[in-house]
């Protein structure tokens, strides 16, 4: 490009400039009985158009040639989304990163990874799957893993706002699936659980879940029960003991079976054509075009997976809108850090979001539309992997859009959880 200014702008504005001085000194100048220094002066008056077009030859062989002092500093420069207690800007955030060019659907896989510490084995995952649903490991002997995740009426959740753990306690957090839970790199809302092992001890030592005093106590409790031990010597050896660690262990072995591999968009990206119906294949592009997939992206619908996943955090909500007041999405007046969570069988998982508080997917759609992507009417210019500047459409997500985006999560939804859904409230 600079080649071509030069070969070619510099040229031309010599010439024309050339031409009009001697126009101006020949004809027009003595013409009108100016002197030489009139014809001079008559001659700039009339040349300012190539002094113009010479400035901007000037500016943009600058920009071609030294990029990195001139506008990429200025390309470079984007609001950060504070943290802790700093003050965000009203500007429109987007504490994602980019989205690769083609984005690849996924199927989830079969069977979920293992960790080679913990590997799985018939008895060690029957084992797990007792220990899931044993009352002896609360305080008072009342909840159970099952009593916060039930696994076929509520999609492994308890279609509560906020927990309910011992003594009736109210927790602080909507209950996350334990369904798909195995293809998460973190766990919690908070993200504090990086393993299935660790997860699975929170909730016995937490005073406001099941309320076990302490990780001793679950093992007095499970040794003085005969056919526990045998069920541990089965599943860790005869000369293993009942440990606390153990416990987690058999918990997460059982839990890495509860994968839901069966929703009509595994079938559709296997390739059954037929899978998805036109709302559905709408809403699906929607997902992709929207940026839907810069936080929920791979086989878990999450960057927090352990397949595809890139980075598990986001702040959230990340742009201000009316509906962290309705919906009192801050922490005390702050915007929180959280766990991306997995859209996997969200449909059936409601009410949403961290404290529980949106009873309608519909509204769950717009809140992260406006709050995520900043879609609230707003123009934003940025910096594609081109290298050039281009401009996004940030209108409000609108009516038919939001059936089709719903219409697509529901297809994310394993058909036989849907059958028990059923079962349940029949």
């Amino acid at each position: 490009m600079d080649n071509a200014l030069l070969g070619i702008g510099l040229p031309a504005v010599l010439i024309g400039f050339a031409t009009l001085a001697f126009m101006v000194h020949r004809e027009l100048g003595p013409f009108a009985g100016l002197n030489v220094a009139g014809r001079w002066l008559l001659t700039g008056l009339f040349g300012m158009g190539f002094v113009a077009f010479g400035i901007k030859m000037a500016v943009a062989l600058a920009i071609e040639r030294l990029p990195e002092q001139t506008i990429t500093p200025l390309l470079a420069m984007q609001v950060v989304a504070a943290r802790g207690d700093e003050q965000f800007d009203t500007g429109f955030i987007n504490p994602a990163p980019a989205r690769q060019a083609h984005y690849v659907w996924e199927a989830l896989p079969e069977a979920a990874p293992e960790p080679a510490d913990n590997p799985g084995s018939a008895a060690k995952v029957a084992l797990g799957k007792r220990l899931f649903n044993e009352k002896k490991l609360s305080g008072d002997g009342t909840l159970s893993c099952a009593s916060c995740h039930d696994l076929s009426g509520h999609a492994g959740a308890d279609a509560r706002p906020t927990a309910l753990g011992i003594d009736r306690q109210s927790g602080p957090r909507n209950t996350p699936t334990v369904w798909n839970a195995a293809f998460m790199s973190r766990l919690f809302w908070d993200g504090r659980a990086t393993s299935l092992e660790e997860q699975a001890m929170g909730p016995i030592l937490n005073p406001i879940e099941m309320g076990l005093s302490t990780s001793a106590e679950a093992e007095r409790r499970l040794r003085q029960d005969a056919s526990y031990r045998q069920d541990f010597a089965r599943a860790f050896g005869d000369r293993q003991p009942i440990t606390f660690a153990r416990i987690a262990q058999a918990i997460a072995a059982y839990e890495r079976m509860l994968i839901t591999p069966d929703a009509p968009y595994d079938r559709f990206v296997r390739g059954d054509a037929t899978a998805l119906n036109p709302a559905q294949l709408r809403g699906m592009a929607l997902f992709e075009s929207t940026g839907c997939v810069l936080c929920h992206r791979g086989p878990s619908f999450s960057d927090a997976g352990l397949i595809g996943g890139e980075s598990a955090f986001r702040i959230f909500p990340a742009n201000a809108t009316p509906y962290e007041k309705e919906y009192d999405l801050l922490l005390d007046g702050k915007r929180g850090v959280w766990r991306i969570a997995s859209l996997r069988n969200v449909a059936l998982t409601g009410p949403w979001l961290h404290n529980g508080s949106v009873d309608k997917l519909e509204n769950v759609v717009r809140i992260m539309a406006s709050a995520q992507l900043g879609r609230s009417g707003k123009l934003n210019t940025w910096l594609n992997d081109d290298r050039q500047l281009g401009k996004a459409d940030r209108s409000p997500i609108g009516d038919k859009e939001v059936a089709d985006l719903v219409a697509f999560l529901e297809a994310l939804s394993s058909e036989r959880l849907v059958a028990g859904a059923g079962k349940g409230r029949g």
